[in-house]
């Protein structure tokens, strides 16, 4: 029998880039291969986000696309999973009643026994938090060659309870994967050909599954001989402790880039925020990563407009900025979470929000253009990904994270080289190997 083909669309953070390729893999399990054309698919799978603006709404929109599928095709399997699914549960087969299966962020190990009962018109549901592993439960990653860099969850959820934010609601608590069993997938994704690994969590530096922390779960990676890189997002300024700031420093593998979210320059918005820490705190952590790694390229999130934020406040966030000289960040305008404390306190008008957000991002914009300028002449390392749109040309990362492009035949996915910066571009520089 031919397989059958699975059809996943993917919202929102790297989590949900991991969270995909292990229920296409638990999928390949059932005899089920990806497929880029829902067109051509026996199952389509939404993977969806909750933090972004009307999440919700633009998950039911997707879903209404695919109504002329379902009825051309009656044995077509639709799934959503993910935050939105977790968050709308039931809701969701309510008002797109073609969708058979429901599942959470915490669930998805469950997929194929899920599955398995909408045989019939029957549907299924769960948004449980179940007390088991769901790694544990997993389907083992099959021995295919993979690109040179990968993602690998290590923490999940989140204790913090931010005011403007769901984490807590759609993912759960702050759960840590042993380091035994996130080892053991590293070395797995390293034989197949991974130079790099992002680790992954909502609160990734609150990581407690190795004695000595994330740094320490850090350091016993980097004991791995083939793994070249190692990164992590997303971090939470509280949790950046002593030896995690030292592994900027002395762990070579590390690289020098740190997403870092402080979300305001405000004191008072901070504490209406729940984000437990001030702008002074901020601005010194900053300088104690700085003064352990000195070229540490930096990454933030900013939310403008939270409710009651003046324009003294906004102003403070600039002043923050200015402070910081962030390489690139992520800015939004807030925008109301349903059972969130921020939901229900007076909210900044939709024009204010965006002539904030406008003034924000063009100073955003600038120090990223500054920083990336001041590359050019310099050398740096390229992790090599895959060819460019150019012939002969190649596209990696360096250290710092730019996108870094050299018209080269000598390298390959997962060749690291000394590259000399050339050129800036508005998104990427343009690179030549370094002279010997």
């Amino acid at each position: 029998m031919a397989p059958k083909k699975l059809y996943i669309k993917t919202y929102g953070c790297q989590m949900n880039v991991y969270d995909s390729e292990r229920m296409a893999e638990a999928m390949g399990g059932e005899g089920y291969e990806t497929t880029a054309r829902p067109e051509d698919a026996d199952m389509i799978l939404l993977n969806t986000c909750h933090i972004r603006e009307k999440a919700a709404e633009k998950v039911y929109s997707e879903l209404g696309r695919y109504k002329g599928l379902k009825a051309e095709k009656p044995d077509l399997k639709i799934g959503v999973a993910g935050c939105v699914a977790q968050a709308e549960g039931a809701e969701i087969m309510r008002r797109q009643p073609m969708v058979d299966l429901v599942v959470g962020p915490q669930s998805y190990h469950r997929l194929p026994d899920l599955l398995s009962r909408t045989h019939n018109g029957a549907k299924a549901l769960d948004t449980d938090f179940p007390e088991e592993d769901k790694f544990d439960h997993l389907t083992a990653r099959p021995k295919a060659k993979r690109g040179p860099t990968a993602f690998l969850t290590v923490q999940e959820g989140c204790d913090k309870f931010c005011a403007f934010c769901v984490v807590p609601y759609t993912r759960g608590a702050e759960v840590s994967r042993p380091a035994e069993r996130v080892l053991t997938e590293a070395r797995d994704l390293v034989e197949r050909g991974v130079r790099e690994i992002t680790l992954l969590g909502q609160n990734v530096n609150a990581y407690h599954g190795h004695e000595g922390g994330l740094a320490g779960l850090i350091r016993a990676l980097a004991e791995i001989d083939d793994l070249a890189r190692i990164r992590f997002t997303t971090s939470h300024p509280n949790d950046m402790d002593d030896a995690l700031i030292a592994a900027h420093g002395d762990c070579d593998k590390l690289m020098p880039y740190l997403h870092l979210p402080v979300q305001a320059g405000s004191d008072k918005i901070l504490k209406r925020m729940n984000r437990s820490h001030t702008a002074e705190d901020y601005l010194r952590l900053i300088e104690r990563l700085r003064a352990a790694r000195p070229d540490l390229h930096l990454s933030g999130d900013f939310i403008v407009g939270f409710p009651e934020e003046t324009e003294e406040d906004f102003q403070a966030t600039m002043d923050l900025i200015s402070a910081v000289e962030y390489g690139s960040a992520f800015s939004f305008k807030y925008s109301e979470r349903p059972g969130t404390p921020a939901a229900e306190r007076p909210q900044v008008s939709e024009d204010e929000k965006d002539d904030r957000l406008q003034r924000l991002q063009a100073l955003l914009t600038k120090q990223q253009r500054i920083l990336q300028d001041a590359m050019v002449g310099r050398d740096v390392h390229v992790l090599f990904e895959k060819p460019g749109r150019m012939p002969g040309q190649m596209v990696g990362k360096s250290e710092y994270l730019h996108a870094v492009h050299v018209e080269s035949d000598d390298f390959g996915p997962g060749d690291i080289a000394r590259i000399r910066i050339v050129s800036s571009g508005p998104n990427s520089l343009k690179g030549v190997v370094a002279p010997r």
